[in-house]
């Protein structure tokens, strides 16, 4: 099996191109059979959100909700910071699938010993 991924995202739909890049390579990973975790904090938490990630970044880029999709159906998961995500008084039931409120000793756990490549967008 290949080895984990993890992409750390901090930027919301403020920057879709950013979004869309970071969405790409976890897709990348989680389509290829790595074990992939998208770790999103600061104004990424509102991507979790049913409805948020839905954008088109540029004339040529994907639609965010597709990859979205196909980030899913790969079995991609996502750690939510619950410490951004609580700041910005969001509501937990809106969370879309494959996505939890886990911060940063649950990502360890996730990543364990065998370690994981990791990007940060």
């Amino acid at each position: 099996m290949p080895g984990k991924a993890v992409v750390s995202l901090t930027t919301g739909m403020e920057d879709t191109e950013r979004v869309t890049v970071a969405f790409l390579v976890a897709v990348g990973a989680a389509e290829t059979g790595r074990p992939t975790l998208m770790f999103l904090t600061k104004e990424a938490v509102r991507l979790a959100l049913d409805g948020v990630a839905t954008a088109v970044a540029c004339d040529g880029c994907p639609q965010l909700a597709d990859l979205v999709e196909r980030y899913a159906k790969a079995g991609g998961r996502y750690f939510v910071c619950p410490i951004c995500f609580d700041a910005r008084k969001l509501d937990k039931e809106r969370l879309i699938d494959g996505a939890e409120l886990a911060g940063t000793i649950p990502m360890w756990e996730w990543i364990g010993d065998e370690g994981a490549t990791t990007f940060s967008y």
